[in-house]
């Protein structure tokens, strides 16, 4: 597994392991499939690991922490990320919490679930507009400094708030959803991240499974599946994106790679300071994901691929309105 720098002096795998895939949001699961795919992980060298404290409520960082404690030297062989901010009522509306209080239960209540005594990298999972993000991080730094995280991360900001951000301590990575059939972080994220030094993670480099030419027909969505209630796979979007993805597969047909691999080899090769993050719930979709870190597309085979889905093909935006909510647009 090739690697990436991370921080001030450290590595990730190029190629990292979203696991909000355990909670159920892109299908059903069970407990073994997810025990399986992060043993397979560890096997194939992806030792950059995400999740959330709102992940299945806690579910997946809990199927981490119980992953972990199966075998004590696995936790020396992860870059483990998570995440806070975000906070469920009992109605079951999200508001958003970046208060200096609010941080540290919530890194104990991930401390805990997920049996470490640190983290490596702990996100702003969303930005939370009464407080300012200088003390925010202000915050942060003082866990960095207790040895309780590693390092800071921010997930769906704008290229604004990421300079703000640096300008009181490091900014390791930033989160912010990129694929081909999403690329607004070209406006100005990737390159802000360039400037201060950050790795842009990206989250769902396969368009939430559109890229794995798996899905063809999205009526069977459970209440849970997070594109249930998701534009681009409702109605006429969805018909639409389906009619269009047929070029990308016969492209990575001709090329011999599968659908998966090739869509995450596209954002590996946009800069060296990104890593895409795919989630998965098998270990054989894992390997999958994996194999891009090894392919290197010429400029030739991304001219292509880009001119097959230029910016803007998809049809429908890449949230609801309900879910837009948190998101730093830019």
């Amino acid at each position: 597994m090739r690697r990436r720098r991370f921080g001030r002096n450290g590595t990730v795998s190029a190629v990292g392991f979203g696991c909000m895939s355990f909670g159920g949001f892109y299908g059903p699961t069970t407990e073994d499939d997810s025990m399986r795919a992060m043993a397979r992980a560890l096997e194939l060298g992806v030792d950059f690991w995400d999740t959330a404290n709102v992940y299945g409520e806690g579910l997946c960082e809990s199927l981490v922490g119980k992953f972990l404690a199966e075998d004590r030297t696995r936790r020396e062989k992860i870059t483990l990320a998570t995440k806070f901010a975000i906070r469920r009522l009992a109605d079951g509306t999200r508001t958003f919490d970046n208060s200096a209080e609010h941080i540290g239960e919530s890194l104990e209540g991930s401390l805990r679930r997920l049996g470490v005594d640190h983290i490596d990298l702990y996100y702003v999972h969303r930005i939370d507009r009464r407080i300012p993000i200088e003390d925010t991080i202000a915050a942060l730094v003082g866990h960095v400094e207790a040895g309780r995280i590693g390092a800071i991360g921010l997930s769906e900001v704008s290229p604004d708030t990421l300079r703000r951000a640096h300008a009181v301590h490091p900014i390791a990575a930033v989160q912010s959803e990129y694929s081909l059939w999403t690329r607004n972080p070209e406006l100005g994220l990737i390159q802000a991240c360039k400037e201060t030094g950050a790795v842009l993670v990206a989250f769902s480099p396969l368009g939430r499974g559109y890229f794995s030419g798996l899905l063809q027909e999205v009526e069977a969505f459970g209440e849970k599946d997070f594109r249930a209630a998701n534009p681009r796979f409702s109605g006429a979007n969805w018909r639409r994106n389906r009619d269009r993805l047929e070029p990308y597969l016969m492209l990575a047909k001709s090329w011999g790679l599968r659908p998966s691999t090739l869509a995450i080899a596209w954002t590996l090769a946009k800069a060296p300071h990104i890593v895409p993050i795919p989630g998965t719930r098998t270990a054989d979709h894992l390997e999958e994901c994996a194999e891009a870190a090894d392919i290197e597309l010429s400029k030739a085979q991304l001219a292509e691929l880009e001119r097959i889905h230029p910016v803007g093909f998809a049809a429908g935006e890449r949230y609801s309105d309900q879910q837009w909510i948190g998101i730093q647009k830019y």
